[in-house]
């Protein structure tokens, strides 16, 4: 069993739809994958398509100062969208994989695997941001890469600061346990989930995880708070908040789930 949280680290999570979520941490405010299009079609090369089916809850304008943007990668318009990419000019920094920030330039960074960032926090003193591992896809990276690209996740940690976990598009719990070994317990994991899949790729198998996978992944960080993202507002998403709901219940840890603030 996991020990509760202690309500100082239990910090608001603001949950904005489909992959973005922004909360602040050591005093600096991070969002993830920015999408605030309006609900349309996205073609894309293959014959996958994407279809975003509902708005963003709040607008670029209405969040106030960001520091920093984490992005899990550049790629898919289900994780940077034409907004979002407008958006990214205006962070002072933004923390994606090393492929991503070649394209994206300006102020994007590239993180490696393990590799780390040390961020100065407003009122003094530090916090890190490292990149982890993140396979979009069933199997191995090298498996899954030439089809849905490279993905980072980050986890943020400081001396006085409770440990974060942002999972990216993973659909790995060999990462997630890799993760663990070195981070865990974590207090507060954002996990992406929805469980999105295409039959034109890998028979139908999720691209991140899915509901179960969710609960598993929770267990093995020894997680203390779970807010799950990338649940919603695309079509290709194919498990809910529902679904999360009942698959963490069947596993006994519905205590865990925190939906976050909507808005």
């Amino acid at each position: 069993m996991t020990t509760p949280t202690a309500p100082a680290a239990r910090f608001p999570v603001r949950v904005l739809g489909g992959p973005t979520a922004l909360f602040e941490y050591g005093g600096l405010r991070f969002l993830t994958d920015p999408t605030f299009d309006a609900p349309g079609e996205y073609r894309r090369p293959g014959g996958i398509h994407l279809t975003k089916t509902a708005p963003a809850a709040a607008r670029p304008g209405d969040l106030g100062p960001v520091d920093v943007v984490l992005l899990s990668h550049d790629e898919h318009p289900d994780n940077l969208d034409t907004s979002g990419r407008e958006f990214l000019r205006e962070v002072p920094l933004t923390l994606t994989t090393p492929g991503g920030a070649g394209r994206l330039g300006g102020t994007a960074r590239g993180l490696a695997d393990w590799e780390s960032v040390t961020l100065d926090r407003p009122d003094g003193g530090t916090l890190t941001v490292t990149g982890v591992p993140a396979v979009h896809g069933p199997g191995h990276s090298a498996e899954v890469e030439p089809f849905t690209g490279r993905v980072v996740g980050f986890v943020l940690t400081g001396s006085d600061l409770p440990t974060v976990y942002v999972s990216g598009d993973n659909a790995s719990l060999d990462a997630v346990k890799e993760i663990a070994a070195r981070f865990g317990p974590v207090d507060t994991a954002v996990l992406f989930a929805g469980a999105p899949r295409f039959p034109v790729l890998f028979d139908g198998e999720p691209l991140v995880l899915d509901s179960p996978g969710a609960a598993t992944a929770a267990a093995l960080l020894e997680a203390r708070r779970v807010v799950p993202v990338h649940c919603d507002s695309w079509a290709h998403f194919t498990e809910d908040a529902a679904d999360l709901t009942a698959a963490f219940a069947a596993a006994g840890l519905a205590d865990l789930l925190d939906p976050g603030h909507r808005g």
